[in-house]
């Protein structure tokens, strides 16, 4: 019998380092795809592959933090109910992944809509992955 799929976002699975966060944004590369920046690093593991992922959203467009919370709240349920595929690859190529998403959009979305552009991310994260796995080996 398979062991059941655990949907959960804890401590550290959550980019809170500021020492890494600051290594993410200077030697980590990026794309975007409408509303999100993703930043992330791939890097070799030390011991056990780690997943950790953080969310931002900027005051430029969203002065109340009502709103920017909102949407953070949104985004880091949407990931943690799609991470498991992304968690499997990095345990499986044995790396380690940071992700930072950045939301640019000007409106605050609908859950769906956050959903759908996730899992995008997710899937384009995993083609990366698997890309780099394929040029270490």
């Amino acid at each position: 019998m398979e062991k059941p799929v655990r949907y959960t976002l804890g401590k550290e699975d959550k980019l809170k380092s500021r020492k890494i966060i600051e290594q993410l944004f200077k030697e980590g590369k990026s794309f975007s795809l409408f509303p999100f920046r993703v930043i992330y690093l791939v890097q070799p593991t030390n011991n056990i592959a780690q997943l950790q992922a953080g969310f931002s959203v900027g005051t430029k467009h969203f002065k109340k933090a009502v709103d920017r919370n909102r949407i953070k709240r949104l985004m880091r349920e949407s990931y943690r109910l799609q991470k498991n595929v992304l968690e499997d690859l990095v345990r499986k190529t044995n790396k380690d992944l940071r992700i930072f998403f950045i939301y640019t959009g000007t409106d605050i979305p609908e859950y769906t809509v956050i959903s759908e552009k996730i899992n995008s991310c997710i899937k384009r994260l995993m083609k990366i992955t698997d890309e780099n796995s394929a040029k270490n080996m």
